[in-house]
């Protein structure tokens, strides 16, 4: 018998592509999700295959080190009746010279780069050929996969969606911004792989990490730390959250992740200038869904940083409501992560589900920037000893804020507020642009025996005062159209809870701050005033913000912290009521002119009133959406926008992808920074 001589070889990226829903990465190579069956073709020259001669046998190997006992290499020769725990190769139709194959990984195998060899051989001799490379991905449609999820529509969501929102704002006024995930965008895989391959745990010991690649809590452990830089293992981004950001990106430009990835690709792996919360979760998001790990961005409201581990957020404030001393223990207006659905079988009980993990640099883990994987249902649960990190996220989703009101005699007095961190922990729904409240899976309902429980099992006393036992009540409203370039009006809204007369004095400051919890300068402040409260009434004490006071030290974040003191002639009390008010931007409009449908040209016009009194200068719109846009478009305007004048342009697209897409807009200005907006769009496909 002559040698069996392979001639030529078809790895079928197309019909692979679309069986393991990778297609999207438009990638030249072959990209496949774990323990689930790929079909290559081999084509001989001179002879065909023949089984009673011929024995084919296939090598895998993964990483610079491979050996069978990591689980980095593996060979398997063609069988019949596959197993289904490790590699197999069951040929599937032979058509002369030309055979088909179909090969599977286990759905425990490592993910990451392979290299594909055949070794023919008869009696007599053999050779080996080199098929080619491939890349291996977690699987949510796999039952045995780590990363199995369900319901079909969440796969949709979790894994293949490249657009999504991010909230943002306060928890009474909750916001959106739209991102551009772009997972499966050009070279955005082989920038997430080499994050992998240049983690200080790969450094450090190759063989060992590229072995524990089978496992996504490891891989979202580095990934959480491999976001941010803060360790010097040249990790994607550099957080900073003051100005000026003059040698980077203001983080409040960004609309999404492939331009940071591509930009610290393309610098050497150099940190990308600069990130805040969400950016370091969306990045970290894209790199999770890329690899094949269900992931979704959460906004926590009123979100505790609580340094001491004590559970406690101690502010420190004068009889003005203003800032007494700085306190290490910040209560950030919002605060996003994101969390990954796995099982974990590394932890005893049931902790499968979502698990968070948090890119944003904090507190060090094991001695590295990084948190999580924490399952939601340990934070729930108040397992503090469970890896990992839970008792950081605990306190913050449940601590407790103490005010102390500090007299001009050195006297502190205590206002306690109990219940206000942690608040309308959301997400985006499945499938759909609006929010979806998941508080209930990080704790029970508020006064329940199940709260009371947890919080003894975590240590952790809460400090009473409910409402139903003040005798007065302070809150804080905000009137209609709190907008930029506006004067707006804010109220103490006093109650008298008891059967007798009240008297008190009460006054508001307001101040500019930032999401963070760092305040700036006062914009806004009341003489006391004495209140008589018949019983059981209400009254109100009312404060103008004016534009002039708020306009040169509103942060971009376009927040105003509003404090009302209230003092109880009778007892002597003092009670806090904080509210952080959102000052909105001008609305971006989107008109799509023409039938958006693939490959067609279609045209966006996209424009903004500048509400201002003054004129806007430097005015850019960033513009990107993934199957819509090459890349990022950027338009900058020649012209200033002068007040109450529109900024318009028209820009071409040519949809590439069918479907629902994204358009997101983005406008910065010396003026106005950060100012978001999209449009969705329905593509029809390309008739046949």
């Amino acid at each position: 018998f002559a040698d069996l001589v392979l001639d030529t070889w078809d790895l079928q990226l197309e019909r692979n592509g679309r069986e393991h829903r990778t297609s999207d990465m438009g990638c030249k190579q072959l990209v496949v999700r774990r323990g689930q069956p790929f079909t290559i073709t081999l084509h001989f020259s001179g002879r065909g295959y023949d089984e009673g001669v011929d024995k084919l046998a296939f090598n895998v190997e993964t990483g610079p080190c491979p050996n069978e006992t990591s689980g980095t290499k593996s060979h398997f020769a063609m069988t019949d009746c596959p197993e289904e725990s490790c590699w197999s190769a069951v040929i599937q139709q032979q058509d002369g010279e030309s055979l088909s194959v179909s090969l599977c990984s286990p759905p425990n195998a490592c993910i990451g780069r392979y290299t594909l060899t055949l070794e023919a051989s008869t009696d007599y001799q053999g050779s080996s050929f080199h098929i080619g490379d491939f890349v291996l991905l977690f699987n949510a449609w796999h039952p045995e996969d780590t990363v199995f999820l369900r319901d079909e529509n969440e796969r949709h969501e979790y894994v293949l969606s490249q657009q999504g929102l991010i909230f943002q704002g306060t928890y009474k006024y909750i916001r959106s911004i739209p991102w551009n995930f772009g997972q499966f965008e050009d070279d955005i895989l082989s920038i997430c792989l080499n994050m992998l391959d240049i983690n200080p745990k790969h450094m450090r010991d190759q063989n060992r990490d590229c072995s524990r690649r089978n496992d996504p809590a490891y891989i979202g452990r580095v990934v959480s730390a491999m976001v941010n830089c803060n360790d010097e293992d040249r990790g994607v981004l550099a957080g900073r959250w003051n100005d000026p950001y003059d040698d980077g990106t203001n983080p409040m430009s960004w609309i999404g992740s492939v331009n940071i990835l591509k930009r610290w690709k393309n610098f050497g792996c150099q940190p990308v200038k600069y990130g805040q919360c969400w950016v370091f979760a969306a990045v970290a998001c894209t790199v999770m869904r890329c690899l094949g790990v269900p992931t979704r961005v959460v906004t926590n409201y009123n979100s505790a940083h609580d340094t001491n581990a004590n559970l406690t957020i101690d502010h420190y404030l004068n009889e003005r409501g203003g800032q007494e001393r700085q306190s290490w223990d910040k209560i950030w207006n919002f605060h996003c992560w994101v969390e990954s659905w796995m099982a974990r079988p590394d932890l005893a009980g049931d902790y499968d589900g979502w698990q968070v993990l948090d890119p944003t640099p904090q507190e060090k883990s094991e001695g590295v920037y990084c948190c999580g994987p924490a399952p939601v249902k340990a934070i729930k649960e108040g397992d503090m000893r469970l890896k990992y990190d839970i008792p950081f996220i605990f306190a913050e989703v449940n601590a407790d804020v103490v005010y102390w009101v500090v007299q001009p005699d050195g006297m502190e007095k205590k206002s306690i507020q109990s219940s206000i961190v942690g608040k309308n922990i959301s997400t985006k729904s499945v499938g759909k642009d609006i929010r979806e409240d998941i508080t209930h899976n990080y704790k029970y309902p508020e006064g329940s025996q199940e709260e009371r429980r947890v919080f003894e099992k975590a240590e952790h006393e809460r400090k009473s005062n409910t409402e139903e036992d003040e005798a007065l009540h302070l809150k804080i409203k905000v009137s209609e159209g709190a907008n930029k370039g506006r004067d707006f009006d804010v109220f103490a809204v006093i109650d008298n809870n008891t059967d007798v007369e009240r008297v008190c004095t009460v006054r508001l400051c307001a101040r500019t701050t930032s999401y963070n919890g760092f305040n700036g300068p006062q914009c806004g402040l009341t003489d006391p005033v004495d209140i008589d409260l018949e019983p059981r009434s209400e009254k109100r004490v009312p404060m103008r913000i004016m534009y002039e006071q708020y306009k040169d030290n509103l942060t971009q974040d376009n927040l105003i912290k509003v404090v009302a003191l209230l003092t109880d002639h009778q007892t002597g009390d003092i009670m806090v009521a904080v509210r952080d008010v959102y000052v909105e931007n001008p609305p971006i409009k989107i008109r799509i002119l023409g039938e958006p449908m693939q490959n067609r040209k279609l045209v966006a016009e996209i424009s903004l009133v500048n509400p201002l009194e003054v004129p806007l200068n430097n005015c850019v719109f960033v513009v990107e959406g993934t199957g819509l846009t090459e890349g990022q478009q950027v338009k900058e305007l020649e012209e200033p926008v002068e007040p109450q004048a529109e900024a318009k342009f028209r820009l071409d697209l040519l949809p590439q992808h069918p479907g629902l897409q994204k358009l997101m807009v983005d406008f910065e200005s010396d003026q106005l920074r950060g100012v978001k907006g999209y449009r969705n769009v329905i593509i029809a496909p390309q008739p046949m």
